[in-house]
């Protein structure tokens, strides 16, 4: 892009707000708006760390640096204690797809596992279709488009990945663009998860893998060769080997980089040491995201502004 005399703009936070966007890696549980779990917390007589905006923020952002990626994902108890009724299935989704349109994302890929939002004895298919339904909303208001991604969990048991991928099946070409897992990668390797994965490639979807976020890049190697991700979850540590690195350039996997969620989970010391530049340098296909509006106190804007 240039300007009427030939030169490139000055990249500011606003040229880059104004610019269309998409976000690949957004959790649907990770992104409410804070106003929202007060109202949900409310209706539902859930009780919440605190009871104004203010103070749940303090509860729920990870602006500060956490231990670890466990640590992190202890705030998503916090907003999956009130997404279980399909009332607030359905507004959270639409308010995150509004809210990404409002920063002038064209594209979003919204993903979440049904599976943590039973509580209340939802079924798989209510709550997908209440996803589904909040999504279509924004989409009629806004001039965006919006994709599902049905997400199995690492430390659950593997037949309830199998579950959820069933439940993508079913949704082939109905909103369900892709399924993943997502969860604590140490200790809870992506292969005992094949099965799911294998069902999802018999049938001709798409896959994506949380890996190497927060293990190395052995977990990278079971997403691709045991899951066969088209697509990888953060990949943060792929930089440390060096032959993975040119297997995934060659090939043109891409990565979902997020940031933000990264430093704040450890998995870099400093923003700045980051292998976003190098991926970029040596022709990874990459794209940036969000990870967690809501718990990364971020939007895709900012992520931009971060990567700059």
């Amino acid at each position: 892009m240039s300007t009427k005399n030939g030169k490139s703009p000055t990249v500011t936070p606003e040229l880059l707000q104004q610019l269309p966007k998409t976000d690949l890696h957004c959790h649907l549980d990770g992104s409410m708006r804070l106003t929202t779990i007060l109202a949900l917390a409310e209706k539902q007589r859930v009780k919440l760390p605190a009871d104004d905006a203010p103070g749940l923020a303090r509860a729920i952002h990870q602006g500060e640096r956490c231990r670890d990626l466990v640590e992190y994902l202890k705030a998503f108890d916090i907003t999956c204690s009130v997404l279980q009724t399909e009332e607030a299935i359905e507004r959270s989704a639409y308010e995150l797809a509004e809210d990404a349109a409002k920063e002038n994302v064209w594209h979003l890929e919204v993903r979440y596992a049904p599976i943590l939002h039973t509580r209340r004895g939802l079924s798989l298919a209510r709550i997908n279709d209440a996803v589904l339904s909040g999504l279509k909303r924004a989409s009629r208001q806004y001039d965006i488009t919006t994709g599902v991604i049905l997400c199995g969990i690492r430390n659950m048991d593997p037949r309830d990945s199998y579950r959820l991928a069933e439940l993508a099946v079913a949704y082939k070409g109905r909103g369900v663009v892709a399924f993943d897992l997502a969860g604590g990668e140490a200790g809870n390797p992506a292969k005992d998860h094949q099965d799911s994965f294998a069902l999802i490639l018999d049938n001709n979807m798409n896959t994506t893998v949380h890996a190497g976020e927060a293990y190395g890049p052995a977990s990278i190697k079971q997403a691709l060769h045991y899951c066969g991700a088209h697509r990888i979850g953060h990949g943060t540590r792929l930089a440390e080997d060096g032959d993975l690195l040119t297997y995934v350039t060659d090939r043109r996997i891409p990565l979902e980089v997020c940031l933000s969620s990264n430093y704040q989970t450890s998995v870099v010391d400093e923003l700045a040491r980051h292998p976003l530049r190098l991926y970029f340098d040596v022709g990874v296909r990459v794209s940036v995201n969000t990870d967690n509006r809501l718990i990364t106190d971020t939007t895709v804007s900012k992520e931009l502004w971060l990567a700059h």
